[in-house]
């Protein structure tokens, strides 16, 4: 292990046939899992809102918005499977099952319009600054060359969300008011989805799966996200928050983190709704899973698609909720370019990667 780590500290990278302890290959497999997992049921949630999203420009935006996170589900399994810990199949029914865990945002209900844009501001937000500093320094070559993938893609929906945040705050009293109601309700889940302050000890840090310590981009977020909402006239809602005068930084005090234990414990608001839905979909999309693997010769001709998050059933299931408000939403679709990411996925096309360069590791099955 010592020689293995040594290969990492000098930036070594690993590849999926690559020796490696089965610590670090544990810790891998179960980091990418729940990314690939956030993004489906992400992808689910912005499903929800495709019928009733206010106007036709919005509407192919969340359309484009929902096949990027399915088909970002799509390759992050693909890579996980690689691990050889579980198969794709095996992933998503553990997910289905409650046996998986997936981020903490994706147990809560968004109820109108407006917890739309505050998802797509602040979560999204919140997801990208912390798959970019994955990215930076990512030891796992399969994963960091996914990431740059999804990392641009997920700067579109970070842009569209903040075009809405604009628009809605140039916007109508009701709108305004609207926005606040979902800023409450949103800012701490977003916040909380960097979790508690890293462990001195903490092996993704150490064998550079993750390059930054979760309060380094927690106050990343804090920093750039508080004063913004508040030069629109909004109220954060912390309490706690004050400006530090002598190292000029916010602080939003202390950080409440019992929900966020009670969602990795899937007991979270929306929790029991959401994993029955997708079990649901998957239950029903079965036979579309062996029409493909019969059409392909049998299992493992277009598993990709048979197999994959392509079973979420991207359709107009979602539930009825609150009326939504329009007028103050951003205009478009926010420039996503979502034309391969599911759909090209599904049997691998586009995905193969080459493989990084370095040398084998060292002293890996130590």
């Amino acid at each position: 292990m010592v020689d293995f780590e040594t290969f990492l500290d000098g930036g070594g990278i690993i590849e999926a046939d690559d020796d490696m302890p089965d610590a670090y290959r544990r810790e891998v497999f179960a980091f990418i899992e729940m990314h690939a997992n956030s993004e489906l049921m992400g992808g689910l949630t912005e499903r929800d809102w495709i019928p009733k999203t206010p106007g036709l420009r919005h509407k192919m935006a969340v359309l484009a918005k929902t096949q990027d996170e399915i088909g970002h589900g799509h390759l992050l399994y693909m890579i996980a499977a690689d691990l050889g810990v579980k198969t794709r199949t095996e992933m998503l029914e553990d997910l289905f099952a409650g046996r998986s865990r997936f981020h903490n945002v994706f147990h809560y209900r968004a109820v109108t319009w407006g917890d739309q844009v505050a998802i797509a501001f602040l979560v999204d937000a919140a997801a990208l600054i912390s798959q970019q500093a994955v990215f930076k320094n990512c030891s796992y070559g399969p994963y960091k060359r996914i990431l740059r993938r999804i990392i641009a893609e997920e700067g579109f929906h970070m842009r569209l969300g903040e075009d809405r945040m604009m628009r809605i705050a140039e916007g109508t009293d009701r709108q305004r008011r609207m926005f606040q109601e979902s800023l409450d309700r949103w800012f701490w889940p977003a916040l909380q989805l960097f979790g508690p302050d890293s462990a001195p000890d903490d092996v993704l840090l150490r064998w550079h799966i993750k390059s930054e310590r979760n309060e380094v981009l927690r106050d990343r977020w804090v920093q750039r996200f508080v004063p913004m909402l508040q030069s629109y006239g909004f109220t954060i809602p912390a309490p706690g928050l004050r400006f530090d005068e002598e190292t000029h930084r916010w602080d939003v005090g202390p950080i409440d983190w019992e929900p966020l234990r009670r969602t990795l414990a899937q007991g979270g608001p929306d929790s029991s709704r959401r994993i029955r839905e997708a079990a649901d979909n998957w239950s029903r999309t079965a036979w579309v899973r062996a029409a493909m693997d019969n059409a392909a010769g049998g299992p493992g001709g277009c598993s990709g698609a048979a197999d994959g998050a392509g079973g979420a059933d991207v359709g107009l299931l979602g539930e009825e909720g609150e009326a939504v408000e329009s007028g103050g939403a951003a205009d478009g679709a926010g420039g996503a370019d979502a034309g391969d990411s599911a759909a090209g996925s599904a049997c691998g096309v586009g995905v193969a990667v080459e493989r990084g360069g370095g040398s084998p590791p060292p002293g890996a099955a130590s």
